[in-house]
């Protein structure tokens, strides 16, 4: 896409629920006002990402805002042994990308991790809900914007997560999209 020299820029990083969700829709919702650029990889879980800002640094040179999610997998209870990431550790290393990309743009944004429907294989809504508790307040504290996905699926969740129990349906992924190009306008427009 070409861009005017005036055309703001957003970057989109985040896991499955990014690549897979509304990472499909936000650069067609925003494509005459924002530029979008986004890892074609997945984000995976938080300590994935903290190692992707080396190797995604020169793509995310300036930018006007950063939009970002991890969490999924990292709450994920993938061996029966608890956490895939513990949650000390998630905050941290949360708490470290948040650092690093305010050291790279003024105007970062996170948004909370979805709900799964009840049944989700390795994924519990109150680990979802006991992740977001616990990062949203250090990331606001450092002056990130948070972006509540979690509220906007949890409305209609049969709707929004698609059969897979995890991931967005297309309908999750047209709210989705529109909330994310919303708050990414109105973090611009600031």
């Amino acid at each position: 896409m070409g861009c005017s020299l005036n055309m703001k820029k957003a970057i989109l990083l985040g896991d499955s629920i990014r690549l897979l969700g509304y990472g499909l829709a936000v650069p067609q919702v925003l494509e005459r006002e924002v530029e979008i650029w986004q890892p074609e990889e997945n984000c995976r879980f938080a300590q994935h990402t903290l190692r992707g800002l080396v190797d995604w640094a020169e793509d995310m040179k300036d930018a006007d805002v950063i939009h970002w999610n991890n969490g999924h997998w990292d709450y994920a209870e993938y061996f029966g042994d608890g956490e895939f990431t513990p949650l000390d550790v998630y905050v941290e290393t949360m708490c470290r990308i948040g650092r690093i990309l305010l050291s790279r743009c003024d105007k970062v944004i996170f948004a909370t991790n979805t709900p799964v429907r009840d049944g989700a294989a390795c994924f519990k809504n109150s680990n979802v809900i006991r992740y977001n508790n616990a990062v949203v307040p250090r990331l606001r504290e450092m002056g990130i914007i948070i972006n509540d996905l979690h509220s906007v699926v949890a409305a209609d969740v049969e709707r929004y997560i698609c059969e897979d129990q995890v991931h967005l349906s297309e309908d999750g992924i047209e709210v989705c999209a529109k909330q994310v190009a919303d708050t990414i306008r109105e973090v611009i427009k600031g």
